[in-house]
Parts: structure tokens; C-alpha cells; sequence
């Protein structure tokens, strides 16, 4: 996620399965924002592998939690 607010911001539009800057369409039809616009290209494989993570993790999921 950028730092620097004058750094260029990288969306990826998953209405249009594209990479965008700035001034694309809608927060609510992109993932982002990213520093870089590789980063941005990897979007859904990143979403997919953080929910990977996540669904193991007994700290998001009650399911492997221990009584």
C-alpha cells in the first residue's frame, strides 16, 4: 500500500480485469490501492492467497479453534 502521497497508485479493476491508476473506476469495483503496478496485476492471486492464510489460521477461524 503506497506511503508517500504524492507516489502513483496502482488499482486492478475486477469489473474490467485490468490494472488502472488513479483516476479509474469506483474503490467499490477495484482492489488496491498497490505502490507498484506488478503488484497490482497479482491482485486476485494475492486476495486468493491471504484467504488461503486466513482459512487456516485459528485466530480468524472458529472452526480449529480448541475447547
Amino acid at each position: 500500500m503506497p506511503t508517500d502521497p504524492e507516489a502513483p497508485e496502482y488499482w486492478y479493476c475486477i469489473k474490467h480485469s485490468r490494472v488502472e491508476g488513479h483516476d479509474g473506476c469506483p474503490n467499490k469495483d477495484r482492489l488496491g490501492p498497490y505502490d507498484t503496478e506488478a503488484e497490482a496485476s497479482r491482485a486476485l492471486e494475492t486476495a486468493a492467497e491471504r484467504t488461503e492464510a486466513w482459512d487456516h489460521d485459528p485466530r480468524w477461524n472458529d472452526d480449529e479453534l480448541e475447547d
